[in-house]
Parts: C-alpha cells; sequence; structure tokens
C-alpha cells in the first residue's frame, strides 16, 4: 500500500510539473505573439492583454507588463474561488511568466503589414491561449472568465473570447481609430478559431459500442466520467444477440475511451459521431 502511494505521488507530481512546463511555454507564445507582431504596429490582441496595450499606448508601453500583470491579478482571485487551485495555480504561472517574458523578449517589427501582424500575432497568440487551457490552467484574464462559463453553458471557449474581446475592440475603435480596431477584429477572430482547434473539450461525441462483453465494459465505462446507456440489440444478418453501449462524451476524453474499449474487447464494434447539442445533464470540462 505504502509503495502504491508513492508511485501515485510519483506520477501525480509528474504530471503538474509536465503541466507546469507546458503553461511556460504558452506564456513564451503569448508574449512572442504581442512583442514580436502587435505591439510594434500597436495592435490589440484584445482581453486583459488587449486591455493592458490599451492603457499602456495612453501612458507609456514600456509598462505594459506591469499593467497585464496587475489587471489579472483581481480576476486570478476571482477564479480561485470559483474555478479551483489547481486551475488558478497554473494560470498564475502562466501569467507571471507571461510577464517575465514581455520584459525580456525585444521589441521588433517581424513584419511591416499590419494585417500579416494581425494574423500571424493572433495565431501565435492563440497557441499559447490554447496550450495553457489543454493543461489545465489559463493565460489569465478574460479565459478565466470563459472557463467560467464555458462550464456553465455548452459553448465553445474561441466564441466566448471572440465576444469578450469585443468589448476592448470598440475601445480601441473609439480611442484610436477603426483602421486599428479592424485589424484587433481580425487577430482576434483568427485566435478564436485556433483556439477552438487545439482547445477541444468543448466538441461533444456520442459513441456507440457493441460489444458481447457487456459487463465488463460498462464496468470500465462507469470509471469514466459520463454515463452510459444500455440498449440490446440483434445482428440484421447474423441474427445475434449483441449488447450497444451508448456514451457522450468529449474529443478531449476520446483517446482514453478508446483505450478502455481495446482492452475490454478488442473485437468490439465503436461508431463515433460529433453531436451537435446536447439537452440535460453532462458533466462540461472547463
Amino acid at each position: 500500500m505504502r509503495h502504491q502511494a508513492v508511485v501515485n505521488t510519483f506520477e501525480s507530481l509528474a504530471k503538474t510539473a509536465r503541466e507546469a512546463a507546458i503553461v511556460v511555454l504558452s506564456a513564451l507564445l503569448v508574449a512572442a505573439g504581442l512583442k514580436l507582431f502587435l505591439i510594434p504596429h500597436q495592435l490589440l490582441s484584445g482581453g486583459v492583454a488587449g486591455t493592458a496595450s490599451v492603457i499602456g499606448y495612453l501612458t507609456n508601453p514600456k509598462y505594459i507588463s506591469l499593467i497585464y500583470f496587475g489587471i489579472n491579478l483581481p480576476i486570478l482571485l476571482w477564479g480561485f474561488v470559483a474555478v479551483g487551485k489547481k486551475y488558478i495555480f497554473l494560470s498564475m504561472l502562466c501569467v507571471a511568466s507571461t510577464t517575465w517574458f514581455l520584459t525580456i523578449i525585444p521589441q521588433v517589427q517581424v513584419t511591416k503589414d499590419p494585417i500579416l501582424a494581425s494574423i500571424f500575432g493572433g495565431v501565435i497568440i492563440a497557441g499559447g491561449v490554447g496550450f495553457s487551457l489543454r493543461a489545465g490552467g489559463s493565460s489569465g484574464g478574460f479565459d478565466i472568465l470563459g472557463s467560467i462559463i464555458t462550464r456553465k453553458r455548452d459553448v465553445p471557449m474561441g466564441t466566448v473570447l471572440f465576444i469578450l474581446d469585443g468589448v476592448i475592440i470598440l475601445t480601441l475603435g473609439f480611442m484610436k481609430s477603426w483602421d486599428s480596431a479592424l485589424y484587433a477584429m481580425l487577430c482576434t477572430f483568427v485566435k478564436s478559431k485556433v483556439v477552438d482547434i487545439i482547445h477541444i473539450r468543448h466538441v461533444k461525441l456520442t459513441c456507440f459500442i457493441v460489444t458481447k462483453r457487456k459487463d465488463e465494459m460498462v464496468a470500465q465505462l462507469n470509471r469514466l466520467p459520463h454515463g452510459v446507456t444500455v440498449v440490446n440489440t440483434e445482428g440484421g444478418y447474423s441474427h445475434e444477440g449483441n449488447t450497444m453501449l451508448m456514451t457522450v462524451t468529449t474529443r478531449y476524453e476520446l483517446a482514453e475511451l478508446r483505450k478502455t474499449v481495446i482492452e475490454v474487447d478488442p473485437s468490439a464494434f465503436v461508431n463515433v459521431l460529433e453531436t451537435v447539442e446536447i439537452l440535460g445533464r453532462f458533466k462540461r470540462l472547463a
């Protein structure tokens, strides 16, 4: 028992260390997207980073990193209460790392074209946001608000962030110019799409599993976070009795479900369909 406890503790620490490393690399992507593409053109990405940039442009751009941290702090405290300790720990690590990377990465204008800067800046920042979410954290700010919303509503994270960022884009339009606002809208649109490609926890899948090992399969599937419906079926060609199990999962969890099915019954027939909408109880992942 003690040996197993040590193994479990080691595996938990290793997993946390791996997630922390991904979050730090995500912070590097966010900072690089800002310093190499958006800030040189005074373009905004929306969210807290965009808010910090607006204030920085009005005061002094060299303080953007400190402003970014200051805005994130109260949101992190709120998220600590609403989301969870580990999520906020990883989010704080990402915010602190992003703040540090913003101070050490030189401001270099990689491209003179603001459209290219908007597109590639959005892609790079979205990579950071998406991977931090996938690791179980966030890049702070509106990502935390988005995580709270997607826990309650069946809405893609990218869509939530795009709507929230619209507030910053409108502010940019009134404060600077509508040209800058349109560039920011392009950046935010690209970012929302890339985030949804990487952060796939909102994509629901319905899995139909035909197996002869009903009891074993149900016992193992019940260890996963979603329910299972059992349907007695008959083969149309063989007329043999079978059992069909139906469960709804997410694309993020599909690999674990596939592994479970193969371990229990390698000859099982599995059909996976993308689900458009779910009504009723379903355990959502942020």
